[in-house]
């Protein structure tokens, strides 16, 4: 018997879904985005991916299931890679964690994130347990290389640094925080005024940190200090939401 030509097979890569069930998550994802999840059928999502109803069904059992691998889906097409966060780094750590900072808050801003981000805010109080879960997925990739990065470059010579997530949290609340919680209000952000709130809560990030005090440049704007507080009390109540969605789940 002859041998296959292995152009003839079509390989995938393992755990990918096939096309037409990513196009199944994309479209769902639309839907549920636009209607809500009750007010977002099966039917709907069949015909939308031109997908039988018992296919759906063989795959993801129910509505829910479905509604959760379609935010899984999202939340990692729309993760920063960390390859592309390392590349960032340079000689001038103020100036790395600068451009890091710009590329996280572009992001979260753009049309995936804030999709995202109001697609959890609305379905999270009937289903608490997706703010938990869309928290860890969206955000541990991204801690976990910024506390090693802050080990590497805020530690000790070993590169021990016990705050190293502390700091990680801290500089997402900070530099993140505040847009993102504006955005996800609605709110129609600045370009400049943004890049300006970026540099400013790097500063002052790495004050905290280091116990260096960084010179603040003339004419500083009291609107980067509201956006400041505003990134704190966002995740003071996000903390907040998360502790009732884990004791709701617990329950």
């Amino acid at each position: 018997m002859p041998d296959r030509d292995p152009s003839d097979t079509v390989r995938r890569r393992p755990g990918r879904p096939s096309l037409s069930n990513e196009e199944l998550l994309d479209k769902a994802l639309d839907l549920f985005l636009e209607k809500g999840f009750a007010g977002t059928s099966i039917d709907a999502i069949c015909a939308a991916a031109g997908m039988a109803k018992r296919t759906v069904y063989a795959r993801y059992g129910d509505k829910e299931a479905l509604f959760k691998a379609a935010l899984d889906r999202a939340i990692e097409d729309w993760l920063v890679p960390v390859e592309v966060l390392r590349a960032q780094e340079g000689t001038d750590f103020e100036a790395s964690l600068v451009r890091i900072g710009a590329i996280l808050v572009e992001n979260v801003l753009g049309p995936a994130g804030l999709r995202l981000l109001r697609l959890t805010n609305a379905e999270s109080v009937t289903m608490p347990e997706i703010a938990i879960e869309n928290v860890r997925l969206g955000t541990e990739p991204t801690l976990r290389y910024l506390a090693d990065l802050f080990r590497r470059h805020l530690g000790a010579p070993g590169g021990d640094f016990a705050e190293a997530e502390d700091a990680a949290q801290a500089f997402l609340a900070l530099v993140v925080g505040g847009p993102a919680s504006n955005a996800a209000w609605g709110m129609h952000l600045d370009p400049a005024l943004i890049e300006r709130h970026t540099r400013y809560s790097v500063r002052l990030f790495l004050h905290g940190v280091t116990d260096r005090v960084p010179v603040a440049p003339q004419g500083e704007s009291g609107e980067l200090r509201r956006l400041l507080r505003e990134a704190e009390d966002g995740l003071a109540l996000a903390r907040q939401k998360v502790e009732q969605a884990a004791r709701a789940v617990r329950d």
